[in-house]
Parts: structure tokens; C-alpha cells; sequence
């Protein structure tokens, strides 16, 4: 099917960068859409970023990282990117990558058939 694998995660301080990636492999014609969740201590998986995958690459970003994040796409690399900037405490959390079959609802999780394992980002204060 399709794999996707995150890395980039790690410790920085309050205010500081880190840039995720997710390399998919196998199948990925299959792919609409990808997207960056979250899951913080705690809580639940919340809806971070998504980018079409399959078209003209639009962008949705969820209200919690508006104008700090930027997620982006190199498809000859199967691979989508997240840049976060201006990093919170509470952005703390195991980042997803995912990736939809099907035009959908982009913040909904459910909407996502592939998933990888995750990458931790931890924002001192």
C-alpha cells in the first residue's frame, strides 16, 4: 500500500524551528491529500496541516498554528514538509503524517486512509 515515515522531531526551546518531513513509498498515486496531525499529552489528535497531494497543491492549516507553520510539498521526492516556526510549549505533541485517498473533509482524521508512526517535538520553556 503506502508507507509514510516522519522524522525531524526533537527537543527546542520556546520560539525556536524544527522542519518535519514524511517520505511516502509505495503506492502513492494513490494519494489526494496529506496531512500533519498532533497528539499532545493528554489530549487528542488535533488537526494541524493538509496540502493537496494529486492537484495544484492548495493549503489548510488549523487556527492553533496559522501563521506559524507552512506545510509543503516536493512530490518527485514523495515527500511533504512541515516548517514550524515561532514554537509554543504547547505545540508539544507526536506529530502524524497521513495521506487521503479521496477529496474529503481535510481536518477530520477519519478521512485519512495511511498514517506514519509519528515524530516527537518537545518545546521547552
Amino acid at each position: 500500500q503506502v508507507q509514510l515515515v516522519e522524522s525531524g522531531g526533537g527537543l527546542v526551546q520556546d520560539g525556536g524551528s524544527l522542519r518535519l518531513s514524511c517520505a511516502a513509498s509505495g503506492y502513492t498515486f494513490t494519494i489526494y491529500a496529506m496531512g500533519w496531525f498532533r497528539q499532545a499529552p493528554g489530549k487528542e489528535r488535533e488537526f494541524v496541516a493538509a496540502i493537496n497531494w494529486s492537484g495544484g497543491g492548495s493549503t489548510n492549516y488549523g487556527d492553533s498554528v496559522k501563521g506559524r507553520f507552512t506545510i509543503s510539498r516536493v512530490n518527485a521526492k514523495n515527500t511533504v514538509y512541515l516548517q514550524m516556526n515561532s514554537l509554543k510549549p504547547e505545540d508539544t505533541a507526536v506529530y502524524y503524517c497521513a495521506g487521503a485517498r479521496y477529496r474529503g473533509t481535510y481536518y477530520d482524521m477519519n478521512e485519512y486512509t495511511y498514517w506514519g508512526q509519528g515524530t516527537r517535538v518537545t518545546v521547552s520553556s
